[in-house]
C-alpha cells in the first residue's frame, strides 16, 4: 500500500517506531523487523520503543505471576513463535524451536532461560521458606524437565518460552537498532497523517515521538453492558455476589463462599479456569490418571469449594482437543473457499451477506475436508470411489438435497456423516425430566466426546480442524470475518479451541463429586427482587430452576467501541478510526494499516492482533500450518521498514521539541532519565525508557 504523504525532516532525527503491546503479537512483529531489516533498512539507525506495563514476550495473558495450576489449551508440539517454509512470506524464514523443542534445548544445555525468567526464579527461591524444596526440582525447571510434545504446559512455562523468544529477537536486531522498554500504558496517539506521531504515556508528561505506531494489543477490559450493570446493582442492593465478564485469572474469586451454590453462565475456557481455581486452587485433589484415555478420576474435596451450576447457550463444554496426530495425506485445502472465492465476494458491488453468501462455502469446505479424510483413510466405511464422490460433491449445492442424497448413498453409517448443525448444538430438541437426569446425560455426552476426540478411527474430525484453520485464514480478507454477530468465531472456538482432554476428565470427576452441576442449553438468568436471589433455568429442563446468591459470568468482556476501557482505543475511535460492532478495529488486511471511517488507510498507524478485523484463529500457530499471523506480521514489518527507510537520516544529538499534553492526559510524573548507557539483553531490565539493546 503506497504511503499517501511523507514529511521531510531535518537530518538530525533518528527514525523511530512505537509498538504498543509487547505480548506474543508484539514480539512476533519485532521478530519480523529483525528478519527483514538487513534487506530493507540497510544498516540505518532506528529507535524502537516498546510500550506495555506487562513483561515483554509474555504480556498480560501469558505473564508468569498467575497460578501454576492454569494450563495452555494446546500441546507443546502445537505452539511455535517461528516461521517455516509453509508460511507465504515476502521476507526471509527464520527458523526456531517450537515450545517442546525449546524445553529440550533448556534441559540439554543448548539454551538457557531468559534473564527475566532467571531473575524471577532466583527471587522465588530467595523468598521460599526453608525446607520447601524450592530450587531442588520444584517449579518452572521441574515442569521444563518433564515437558514433552504431548504435554499441555502451564502458562508459566509458556511465559518463560515467550520471554526467551523476545530476548533472542532483540539480540537478532542489526547494529544501529536500539530498543527502549516503557513498562506503562499508552493512553493516546496524536499527530498529522503525513508527519511524526506522538504517543502519550500514562507515567510521563512528554510524548514519545514516532514516525509510525504499531498497535499489538491483546485482549482488553471493557465497561459492563446494561444487563451487567443492572445485575451488579441488584447484587449490591440484596447483598449478593455478581462477577461480571473478566479474565478469570485476574478475578477475585475469594468472594465465592464454600459449599454454597454459584450460578455460572459460560462453558468455555474461562469456565475451565474458574473450575480449576476454586477446586484444586482451594486445596482439592484428584486421584487416578487424567492422562489416560480410559482413566476415571476421583475428586477429593477440601471442603472449601463452592458448588458450580454451569450453563450456556449450547449447554455443553467446548469440544476436547484432539489427542492424536494426522498420519498420511492432509486434505488439499483450500478447495471451495479459497482466494478465488474471496476475490469474487470482494468484487461484489454490495458487501456479501455472511449467512447467505459465506457460510454455505464454509460448510462445503469443511465437508470436503471431512470426506476427503474419511474416503482416503477409512475407505471400508464408504461405498463409492473417492474420485467419483469428489466430482459429484463439487457439483452439488452446499446444504441442498442433492448433497444430502450423495452423502447418504456413499456413507452408509449416519455416525460417519458430518452433521454441522448437530455438532454446533448437540442438545437441540432434547428434554430431561429433572436436573438429576441431565447430569447423567451430560456426563455421557462428555465421555463420548472424549472417546471420539482421542480415537484415530475418527480422524476425519481432525481433517475438519485443518479445514477450520484454512477457512479462518481465508476469511481474514473479508475484514471482520463477514460475521458481525460473531457466530462463526464462536463456532470455530467451540470446535477447534477447546480444553485439553484431561480438563474434561477433571470436569467429569467434579460432576460425580457434586462440585459441578450442569444447567443445560439456552440458560436463562433472572434477578428475583421479591426474594432477593438469582435464579437460573434452561430449555432442556423445562419448569425447573436453581437459585443462588452468587452469579459468575464466565467469559471475556465484550470490547465494543463504546465500552472499551482502553483510553488509547477510545481516543482513536473519537478521532475517526473505523471499528465494527464487535469492537474490532478495522485494518487493511494486506498490511495492517488502520482504516478511517471513510475506508482510507492511515499512512503512519498499524494494528495487529485479536482486536482487529484481521484477527487470526488463535494466540499461537501450529508448526507447518502456514500461519496467517506470521504472514500478517511480515507484511506489516516490511511496510513499516519501507516507510522508515525513506525517512532515515544519520543519528545526531538533537532532540525533537516537546509537545503539550492533550486534555484528559494523565497527571505529570517524573520523566525517565535519557542518554543512559546501553545494557546487553542478558542484563536485568533497565529503568523505563532506557535502551535494552543498541
Amino acid at each position: 500500500m503506497p504511503v499517501s504523504s511523507v514529511t521531510v525532516r531535518t537530518p538530525s532525527v533518528t527514525p523511530a517506531v512505537v509498538v504498543v503491546g509487547t505480548g506474543p503479537r508484539g514480539t512476533g512483529f519485532l521478530e519480523r523487523i529483525a528478519a527483514n531489516a538487513r534487506s530493507l533498512y540497510d544498516g540505518l539507525p532506528l529507535d524502537i520503543h516498546l510500550v506495555d506495563p506487562h513483561p515483554p514476550g509474555a504480556g498480560r495473558v501469558w505473564r508468569r505471576d498467575q497460578s501454576p495450576l492454569l494450563w495452555m489449551n494446546s500441546m507443546a508440539a502445537d505452539v511455535t513463535m517461528f516461521t517455516d517454509d509453509t508460511v507465504a512470506l515476502a521476507g526471509p524464514v527464520r527458523h526456531g524451536p517450537a515450545l517442546h523443542e525449546w524445553a529440550r534445548d533448556i534441559r540439554e544445555g543448548r539454551a538457557r532461560l531468559s534473564a527475566e525468567s532467571e531473575a524471577a526464579e532466583a527471587a522465588e527461591e530467595a523468598l521460599a521458606p526453608p525446607g520447601s524444596g524450592a530450587g531442588t526440582g520444584s517449579g518452572l525447571r521441574a515442569e521444563i524437565a518433564a515437558l514433552t510434545g504431548q504435554t499441555f504446559p502451564s502458562r508459566r512455562v509458556q511465559s518463560a518460552y515467550l520471554s526467551w523468544v523476545y530476548e533472542q529477537t532483540v539480540a537478532a536486531l542489526p547494529p544501529g537498532v536500539t530498543v527502549h522498554q516503557h513498562r506503562t500504558d499508552a493512553v493516546r496517539v496524536t499527530g498529522p497523517r503525513g508527519g511524526r506521531q506522538r504517543v502519550w504515556l500514562a507515567d510521563r508528561t512528554e510524548p514519545l515521538l514516532a514516525d509510525l505506531v504499531v498497535l499489538t494489543l491483546g485482549h482488553l477490559d471493557a465497561e459492563p453492558d446494561a444487563e451487567q450493570v443492572e445485575l451488579s446493582r441488584f447484587a449490591e442492593e440484596h447483598g449478593l455476589i455478581h462477577l461480571p465478564p473478566d479474565f478469570t485469572a485476574d478475578s477475585d474469586l475469594s468472594a465465592l463462599p464454600a459449599g454454597e451454590p454459584v450460578l455460572v453462565r459460560g462453558f468455555g475456557l474461562a469456565f475451565v479456569d474458574l473450575m480449576v481455581l476454586v477446586t484444586e486452587g482451594r486445596g482439592g485433589r484428584y486421584s487416578g490418571s487424567a492422562g489416560h484415555d480410559d482413566g476415571e478420576l476421583v475428586y477429593h474435596p477440601s471442603g472449601r469449594e463452592p458448588v458450580l451450576h454451569v450453563g450456556s447457550r449450547r449447554g455443553v463444554p467446548y469440544h476436547s482437543k484432539i489427542g492424536y496426530g494426522l498420519d498420511g495425506e492432509r486434505p488439499p485445502l483450500p478447495r471451495f473457499l479459497g482466494p478465488e472465492q474471496i476475490d469474487a465476494l470482494l468484487s461484489r458491488p454490495v458487501p456479501p451477506d455472511f449467512r447467505r453468501d459465506v457460510r454455505p462455502l464454509i460448510d462445503k469446505e469443511l465437508g470436503f475436508a471431512y470426506y476427503h479424510r474419511l474416503f482416503t483413510a477409512h475407505p471400508e466405511r464408504t461405498r463409492v470411489d473417492w474420485t467419483d464422490f469428489e466430482e459429484k460433491y463439487a457439483a452439488a449445492d452446499p446444504g441442498g438435497p442433492e448433497l444430502d442424497a450423495l452423502v447418504g448413498a456413499a456413507v452408509p453409517d449416519p455416525a460417519d456423516r458430518l452433521d454441522l448443525a448437530a455438532l454446533d448444538r448437540p442438545l437441540d430438541g432434547l428434554r430431561f425430566p429433572s436436573y438429576d437426569a441431565l447430569q447423567d446425560g451430560l456426563r455421557d455426552y462428555i465421555r463420548a466426546d472424549l472417546g471420539r476426540r482421542h480415537d484415530p478411527a475418527h480422524s476425519a474430525d481432525l481433517a475438519v480442524f485443518f479445514g477450520l484453520l484454512s477457512v479462518y485464514g481465508q476469511l481474514i480478507r473479508l475484514g471482520d470475518l463477514g460475521d458481525s454477530g460473531g457466530s462463526w468465531h464462536g463456532f470455530f472456538s467451540y470446535v477447534a479451541s477447546g480444553p485439553p482432554g484431561p480438563r474434561l476428565r477433571q470436569l467429569l470427576a467434579l460432576s460425580r463429586a457434586g462440585v459441578v452441576r450442569f444447567l443445560g442449553a439456552d440458560m436463562s438468568v433472572e434477578a428475583d427482587g421479591r426474594r432477593g436471589i438469582f435464579r437460573a433455568g434452561s430449555a432442556v429442563v423445562p419448569g425447573e430452576y436453581v437459585e443462588a446468591r452468587a452469579l459468575v459470568e464466565a467469559r471475556l468482556p465484550d470490547p465494543s467501541p463504546e465500552r472499551t476501557r482502553s483510553p488509547l482505543l477510545r481516543a482513536l475511535y473519537e478521532e475517526g478510526a473505523a471499528a465494527v460492532s464487535a469492537g474490532l478495529v478495522r485494518v487493511d488486511p494486506d498490511d495492517g494499516r488502520l482504516l478511517e471511517r471513510d475506508g482510507t488507510p492511515h499512512p503512519r498507524r498499524f494494528a495487529l492482533g485479536p482486536n482487529t478485523t484481521a484477527r487470526s484463529s488463535g494466540a499461537f500457530t501450529r508448526p507447518r500450518t502456514g500461519g496467517p499471523a506470521f504472514r500478517q506480521n511480515d507484511a506489516t514489518a516490511r511496510a513499516a521498514l519501507t516507510l522508515l527507510a525513506g525517512l532515515a537520516r544519520p543519528p545526531a544529538a538533537a532532540t525533537a521539541p516537546a509537545a503539550t499534553a492533550p486534555a484528559g492526559s494523565p497527571p505529570p510524573a517524573a520523566t525517565p532519565p535519557a542518554g543512559s548507557p546501553s545494557t546487553t539483553v542478558s542484563a536485568p531490565r533497565p529503568p523505563d525508557g532506557q535502551p535494552v539493546r543498541s
